[in-house]
């Protein structure tokens, strides 16, 4: 495989300090099958009343605090004086790194900073873009234009940018002008039976007031304009008119949760909806596997890691075609961003519910493309190829 490598990865989230999205998986999860093909790994990431340090599954975790003083990019303005002074007294402990691996734009500065200081190559992940995430609807927020401009400098700073997937590549060409020969796609990944667990999908139903027989669609994730749960509680009405026992779960914070609890209560089916706010995993892994299906009507999708935890826990998906990589019909149903579609989409699964075929085929692509050491391999083929040229 090549020389074993010291790594160092910074990210504002992880699985094993503050957890905020589909980031925090990616970075412990693809450290940890790193670490098991022999490289050294240091993740550098923020704190939240933990040790400073911690091996956790061989990886090194540096933990820094910072001033939560200010918006997002003055705290990360912060963090990432505080991952400098760390990045030095670990330097000074375990040596010289071969290459720095930064995720979105949070620790862009302090790679920027060591980069020209120390001559250390740094990679960028992109995992979605600012306006990707806010819809470009964002005004003259001065915040989302320094992000932006930060997410372009990193593309242009590194050595070379990974892309988890073609279409967030189209997006990162047209935005930033990314050249080709730059950029390489590596999909995200999973462990395989990180989500699939025996549960009696009954009694899960029960503990929430819902019929042990009642089919359950499931949405999980952020609560944001970009993961589009409006246009799921829009499309309510129409599934209830189809199928009157079915029942919603929504698990997940964020901006649009009071917007779709006003919405439900507007069309009179609060009492077809649940919304559980932020679950902690035990409980997600109760959900993933007691529903009957899993319901992404994202607006914009780089990836989507939720989709590999739905096929893990072999669930039948219905997905806007935001999600493009579902193969329509195979391995998931998808459909238009608007509520008609979702609803027609929901429906035609409601339908057939014992129909299993694309549920086993989403669990094959686990087995043979999206699990973790594939895509650990083909990361150090490209930290190496780097470091090469």
């Amino acid at each position: 495989m090549g020389k074993n490598l010291k790594i160092g990865m910074f990210s504002w989230e992880s699985l094993h300090s503050i957890k905020v999205g589909g980031i925090a998986p990616h970075v412990s999860e693809l450290a940890e099958a790193l670490a098991e093909k022999g490289h050294s790994v240091h993740i550098f990431t923020r704190n939240h009343e933990l040790e400073p340090y911690e091996k956790v599954n061989g990886v090194h975790y540096h933990r820094v605090d910072h001033s939560l003083d200010g918006g997002i990019v003055q705290q990360m303005d912060s963090m990432c004086d505080s991952m400098y002074s760390r990045f030095l007294d670990v330097t000074k402990e375990y040596g010289k790194f071969d290459i720095l691996h930064v995720h979105d734009w949070h620790p862009f500065n302090v790679v920027s900073r060591i980069k020209y200081e120390f001559g250390i190559p740094f990679m960028f992940t992109y995992h979605s873009t600012e306006w990707g995430r806010n819809g470009n609807v964002h005004g003259n927020w001065w915040e989302a234009e320094e992000i932006s401009h930060r997410e372009w400098k990193a593309g242009y700073e590194s050595i070379k940018v990974i892309s988890t997937s073609q279409q967030l590549t189209d997006e990162i060409k047209f935005l930033y002008q990314i050249p080709d020969e730059k950029i390489t796609i590596i999909p995200n990944g999973i462990f395989h039976g990180k989500m699939k667990k025996d549960v009696d999908a009954g009694e899960v139903k029960k503990r929430f007031g819902i019929h042990p027989l009642a089919p359950v669609v499931l949405f999980i994730g952020r609560m944001s304009y970009q993961k589009g749960p409006d246009i799921l509680v829009e499309a309510i009405p129409e599934v209830l008119d189809h199928r009157w026992d079915t029942q919603f779960v929504f698990i997940g914070e964020g901006e649009m949760r009071p917007h779709c609890e006003h919405l439900v209560n507007a069309e009179n089916v609060s009492d077809r909806c649940h919304f559980l706010g932020y679950a902690d995993d035990e409980t997600a892994r109760d959900w993933f596997n007691a529903c009957d299906i899993l319901c992404i009507p994202s607006r914009n999708e780089p990836f989507g890691i939720v989709v590999l935890e739905g096929w893990d826990a072999e669930r039948t998906i219905v997905a806007t075609d935001a999600v493009q990589i579902i193969d329509n019909y195979v391995d998931g149903i998808l459909v238009y961003k608007y509520p008609e579609s979702i609803a027609w989409g929901l429906n035609h699964v409601l339908d057939d519910l014992s129909n299993d075929s694309m549920r086993q085929a989403g669990k094959e692509l686990i087995d043979t493309k999206y699990n973790w050491h594939k895509i650990a391999e083909q990361t150090s083929e490209a930290y190496l190829d780097a470091i090469k040229n």
